[in-house]
């Protein structure tokens, strides 16, 4: 894709470091010419994140800004930078990452020429599309945080969400969520959670196409082992429940009995962080004024015992009024069901 910018007027051409870069890629692949190429490629960068960023002594030049991303685009920089992310050292990394932030920030006659790119792009293997690219990122533990904060700036435009959410590296983000490295899996989800919460009418058509896969990898970070991911997970929950924008959604998750299950089963986990949040997803079942009769019929069933449970629930928060209005509000919702039924009740 190509875009107009005014030519730079700086002795030093700054699209010239964006040539040397994409020059000396392929030679980190050679093990004769890795260390020169990593000094040259990890000298320019730094260049460039100067230009691009600016310094304390001086703003960006908005010539040299419009010739660097013209370069990159023209070189196609950025497809090959991401895949070589693994392969640049620490601060390098660092520099890309401000590069790609501060491009994808740049706007150039009220449009933003980046996001056009790589929404444009194709993703093949020898050349993926960086949105892809990055995501898979995450395999690495070396490289997840840069591809994390690139992602994040990314997610801002709904285009490139999009671009995310539809490709099959999305379902990914079920285990990396999970595994490996502390930092690296609390990362995953934070990005998860903007990908899944910035753009409203996006994701809601995202889940209403995919219902069943999502839910079932879903209702599987809520049983994990991993405790943050549990509460991450519950908490991410119910903030997509309670959006107004997946009404639909809302509504087909609390008309399962399994769901309310999962839930009334987390009411009793060992941590009161999860316990709480799984309290703010429960009311979303009792509070629904068009239960299903297989949801209505576990409610009734556990009816007494729910009726015993709640008020001592979480007593230690008297002060928090909302919880409290929110916890009678139920208790009269559970009252006015029908009478008990004489089928084994769901232990509370």
């Amino acid at each position: 894709m190509s875009f107009f910018f005014g030519r730079a007027k700086d002795r030093k051409d700054p699209a010239d470091a964006v040539r040397r870069v994409r020059e000396n890629l392929p030679k980190l692949d050679q093990p004769l010419s890795r260390k020169g190429a990593q000094e040259e490629i990890s000298k320019q960068l730094r260049y460039l994140r100067n230009e691009l960023q600016g310094t304390p002594e001086q703003e960006p030049i908005p010539e040299n800004v419009a010739a660097i991303a013209q370069e990159v685009f023209n070189l196609d920089l950025l497809p090959y930078l991401t895949v070589a992310l693994p392969k640049l050292d620490f601060e390098a990394r660092k520099d890309s990452t401000t590069i790609f932030n501060c491009l994808l920030r740049y706007n150039y006659n009220n449009s933003q020429p980046c996001v056009l790119y790589l929404a444009s792009q194709p993703h093949t293997p020898q050349r993926p599309n960086p949105v892809i690219a990055l995501v898979t990122a995450y395999e690495h533990a070396e490289t997840a945080s840069n591809s994390g904060q690139i992602l994040k700036e990314a997610f801002k435009y709904e285009s490139l969400a999009r671009i995310a959410l539809y490709d099959p590296s999305f379902w990914s983000f079920f285990t990396y969520v999970q595994g490996g490295r502390f930092d690296t899996s609390s990362d995953a989800f934070t990005t998860f959670k903007e990908l899944l919460t910035r753009h409203k009418v996006v994701v809601a058509e995202f889940l209403a196409n995919n219902y069943d896969e999502f839910f079932t990898q879903y209702n599987a970070l809520l049983t994990s082992d991993n405790y943050i991911t549990k509460r991450q997970s519950i908490k991410l929950l119910g903030e997509i429940l309670l959006d107004r924008a997946n009404y639909n959604i809302m509504t087909a998750y609390v008309d399962s009995p399994d769901h309310l299950k999962l839930c009334m089963n987390l009411l009793r986990d060992k941590s009161k962080n999860v316990q709480y949040e799984a309290f703010h997803v429960f009311k979303v079942f009792v509070a629904n004024p068009k239960k299903s009769k297989p949801v209505e019929g576990l409610l009734i069933k556990n009816k007494e015992q729910l009726l015993r449970f709640l008020p001592k629930f979480h007593e230690d928060r008297k002060d928090d009024e909302q919880f409290n209005d929110e916890k009678a509000f139920l208790l009269k919702q559970i009252e006015a069901l029908g009478p008990q039924s004489a089928y084994p009740v769901q232990p509370i």
